[in-house]
């Protein structure tokens, strides 16, 4: 049997909030104005003005607050597929791409990916955020920005790539925001498209922290990295071997996945030992994080893998088995086995496996978003008495997610509890 615990008091983050704000209340009578002059440091300072003065939220005042993937969806932010661009086909973005595809990044890296494609996934995106309103969540949106323009730093030059997966950079613990440092290099500055949402955040009570920034220097990648056939992937994973090497901390938010309490992480081709080493200290002790491994032969973000969907209930990849797994059963959870997604094998997937079909957005406990052309996986989650909100967003899938990568959950209405004892 499933044990679940509740914790008294809340989480760490809203006991550290609740301790900083009676003292810094005290203390200051309003905020200093200042001028934002820098956009492009992740420590830039806010523009605050007088009038808009310290107060302390309390946990339940706060906008920010999530605890799992299941407690019901109040606020989400949902990506954005305008002026989505190629990546530049570096060490690291073949690294995680299939190699049929291989030659579209070299053809197309650093310029916009087909325009009539992106024109279907933005309409299916808009066609999510009015279910997702009409469903009772509120969505908010990244600020739109010309992802193709270049830019330099002291280690490497790239273009930008998106801002059409919130749930790759942004994670959401407690009352707390973590912004991921991430691995790829187009994605270096991803983190301005949700400043303007995060300083709001910030200014209404909510906890906010970025991870360290990599340099991304050439270190951080192994340049000569052997990926020439699937079996050498299969190989080089079961060996433990991945593009990105232990030179300085790397990691992206949609490797991690919460069940309360409990934290699950894979090692992958973007999240390194040093990036979840972080996570573990920065957490510790309200949290734990295990790491967790799969029989897959490009690890890269967890959440088509293996997808918790509700307290000790998660989908897990048969193509991609856990080998952790009996862990899982032994906690009394159970295991579900997703049918086999049947997406087309014609439908371009530059970024991602026909596995997304599993990587579905729980609005709570018996309300799933789940994609419309997936009528196999439909009929699994109305087995499980599981209602489905059905989207399609196929052409929104080419460009790297499903439902889960295309959103983080900003609000569920829970409280913080273990799962997993």
């Amino acid at each position: 049997m499933l044990r679940v615990r509740c914790l008294r008091g809340g989480s760490r983050g809203a006991e550290a909030a609740h301790l900083i704000g009676a003292v810094v209340g005290r203390a200051v009578s309003g905020w200093v104005s200042r001028t934002f002059r820098s956009t492009s440091s992740s420590a830039a300072a806010l523009p605050l003005t007088a009038d808009e003065p310290v107060t302390e939220h309390t946990p339940e005042d706060c906008p920010v607050c999530a605890h799992n993937e299941w407690d019901p969806l109040e606020e989400v932010i949902v990506g954005r597929a305008e002026n989505a661009c190629v990546p530049p086909f570096t060490v690291e973005v073949k690294a995680n791409t299939y190699e049929k595809y291989w030659p579209f990044y070299q053809q197309f890296g650093g310029q916009t990916f087909p325009k009539d494609h992106v024109k279907k996934a933005v309409s299916e995106i808009e066609e999510m955020c009015n279910i997702l309103q009409h469903e009772g969540v509120t969505v908010r949106r990244p600020e739109p920005i010309d992802w193709s323009v270049e830019y330099k730093t002291p280690d490497f030059t790239s273009t930008g790539m998106y801002a059409a997966m919130p749930r790759d950079i942004l994670i959401v613990v407690g009352n707390e925001i973590i912004e991921a440092p991430m691995a790829w290099r187009a994605r270096f500055f991803e983190y301005r498209a949700y400043r303007p949402l995060i300083k709001e955040y910030f200014r209404q009570g909510a906890k906010w922290t970025t991870a360290p920034k990599p340099t991304m220097s050439d270190e951080l990648y192994d340049q000569e990295y052997p990926i020439r056939t699937v079996e050498d992937r299969h190989k080089l994973a079961a060996q433990g071997k991945f593009v990105t090497t232990e030179f300085e901390p790397c990691f992206d938010a949609a490797d991690f996945i919460r069940a309360g309490t409990d934290i699950f992480v894979q090692r992958s081709q973007v999240t390194n030992f040093m990036g979840i080493e972080w996570m573990r200290r920065h957490l510790a002790p309200t949290y734990k994080i295990h790491i967790i491994s799969f029989k897959d032969p490009n690890p890269m973000h967890i959440d088509a893998t293996f997808n918790i969907i509700g307290p000790g209930l998660v989908l897990s990849n048969p193509d991609r088995p856990c080998r952790q797994i009996e862990m899982f059963k032994k906690a009394g959870w159970t295991v579900v086995t997703p049918p086999a997604p049947l997406i087309p094998d014609n439908h371009p997937l530059w970024m991602s496996s026909k596995w997304l079909s599993m990587n579905v957005l729980m609005l709570d406990e018996k309300r799933v978003m789940v994609d419309a052309n997936e009528t196999n996986i439909q009929k699994m989650f109305e087995s499980l008495g599981i209602q489905t909100i059905r989207v399609s967003i196929r052409h929104a899938n080419s460009l790297g997610g499903g439902f889960h990568c295309w959103t983080t959950d900003v609000r569920r209405r829970g409280t913080l509890q273990s799962y997993f004892l």
